[in-house]
This record gives structure tokens, sequence and C-alpha cells, in this order.
């Protein structure tokens, strides 16, 4: 099931995109799909909806259905995210393999709607892309017992932008946060694909271009710490909550680890997509 929330930013409605390409308003079933929605069965009683006919179609050229795309997670209580997963990302950027996943936060209000405008910070030289999977946790984990139970708290998985400003995060301070929480800088969606819908979290593709050129072309079987483990391992030192996002990492070709470092400007396009799970198209503007 393709769980996601469109209209204006702030007033998104909640919907499922149907295997017949409808748009079911979710509104009678769900306020929003944030962390109560998947805490309390939310995701089942979606289901249950769909399956019965319940639900109404939305319009697709007017009120909340036309237009934007919102984010599919409304308010994550953190944004988890893993550094240097892609072997071939390490090396690229002159990073060791590490022996354990590199952790860092990033501020869940970076969190916007797929193809919503980003912003290139004011005095940024060096704003990069990252096209990476993003899990969504489905109910409260703490001490998982292993990385065959830590799947079974995922609510499901989504296309994710870490967009990042290196000179910020790598050279004004000793940690990453910095260049990683900037306004805009999580581009998410376009929809939340239930866990269920997808069998094999480790061979999916994942491709970014930017002004049409490619310049990422992975797969997530090259991890070097898998979905599984990922979640395990976080929940030894945090407890996930229902709605958190965690990024699991990026493949090689980003702009910092390219020759020639073309970092984005204002008026770049960039456009990203994972198998199954849908694309994003972005215009980067100057804050």
């Amino acid at each position: 099931m393709k769980l996601l929330r469109v209209g204006p930013s702030g007033g998104e409605r909640p919907a499922v995109l149907a295997e017949d390409g409808r748009l079911l308003d979710l509104s009678s079933v769900t306020a929003d799909i944030d962390g109560a929605f998947l805490a309390s069965g939310g995701v089942e009683r979606a289901r249950s909806a769909v399956g019965a006919g319940l639900l109404p179609e939305l319009n697709r050229s007017q009120g909340p259905a036309a237009g934007r795309i919102g984010a599919p997670v409304a308010r994550p209580g953190k944004v988890v995210c893993i550094g240097l997963n892609y072997r071939d990302h390490a090396e690229e950027t002159g990073a060791a393999i590490p022996p354990r996943p590199v952790v860092f936060m990033k501020d869940p209000g970076t969190v916007v709607g797929p193809h919503d405008r980003v912003l290139i910070p004011r005095q940024s030289v060096k704003t990069d892309w990252e096209v990476e999977l993003a899990v969504v946790i489905g109910r409260r984990a703490r001490y998982l017992a292993s990385p065959e139970e830590a799947l079974r708290v995922v609510a499901g998985y989504a296309v994710s932008n870490d967009v990042s400003e290196r000179e910020f995060q790598l050279e004004f301070s000793g940690q990453w946060d910095l260049g990683k929480s900037c306004e805009t800088f999580n581009p998410l969606g376009p929809w939340l694909v239930t866990a269920d819908e997808v069998p094999d979290v480790r061979g999916l593709g994942l491709r970014l271009s930017v002004n049409g050129r490619a310049r990422q072309d992975g797969c997530t079987k090259d991890m070097i710490f898998d979905v599984g483990h990922v979640v395990w391992y976080l929940s030894q030192y945090l407890v996930l909550e229902p709605g958190d996002v965690i990024n699991t990492g990026t493949p090689a070709g980003v702009a910092l680890g390219l020759p020639d470092h073309p970092y984005l400007r204002a008026g770049d396009v960039v456009e990203l997509s994972i198998d199954g799970l849908g694309s994003q198209r972005q215009i980067f503007e100057q804050a």
C-alpha cells in the first residue's frame, strides 16, 4: 500500500494511491499520517478501508489533491542518518570503511515534500545531493534482539534526498549536523510504501541525476550495514518511535566525490528515484 499526503504545506490530506492509480481520501480513517497513526494500527485500518471500498476518490483536478504532494509522514520526531554506508561512497570521499554504523542526527524540520523547492543556504558554496533509502518506524523499539526482529518494527520505506552542505558539514564543525540541517534539506516521498510491498529491501536500485546528467546509480545490496542491522543497532542506543525516519546512506556519485566537484547552484534540477518507491524532482533556489 502507498500512503501519501496531498495539498498545501500545513494543510495536507491523508490519502492512499490505489493499485489502479486512483487517489483515495483517507480522512475518514485518520486526520493525518503520523506517528500516532502508525502506532495505533493505522496501516491495517487503512488497508481494511481500501479493501471494503469505503474510501472516496479525491479529484486530482481540484481541491487538496491538485498539485502538491507533501512528505508522506507528518512531523517525524527525529531523523537519524547513517553516513558512509556504501563502500563506493566511502572510497570516493577518501574515508575508511567504518567498522560500525556512522550515526548522526538531522533536524526533522528539514523534511519537505518530494517536489518542493530546496533552498541553497546563504553563503553556501558546497551544497550537495544524496539519494537514500528512508526507513519509517512503525512501532516503539528499544534494545531489539536481532536484525530480524528489527525489520518487524518497520512501517515502510520512502525515497529521501539527504541534501548536505559540505563546507558547513566538514570544515565549519567537528560534527556533521550543521551541514545536514539547513532549511528544506530533506525532501521525502512521494509516498510511504508499506513494508509488506517491499519483499527484498536489499535489492533496490537508487538513481539520481542533476540537470539530466546521471550522477548516482547504486543498489541497496551494496550497503555495508543493511536495514535490519541499522535499525537493530540504533535500538541499542536510541528509543525509536513510530514516525521516526532513518536515512540509510548514499551510493557513490555525490559532488564531493567527483573530480570537478559540481556543487549545486540556483536553477539546478535534481531528479531521483528508487525502484518501487517512486521519484522526486526538485529545483534548487537561493535562500
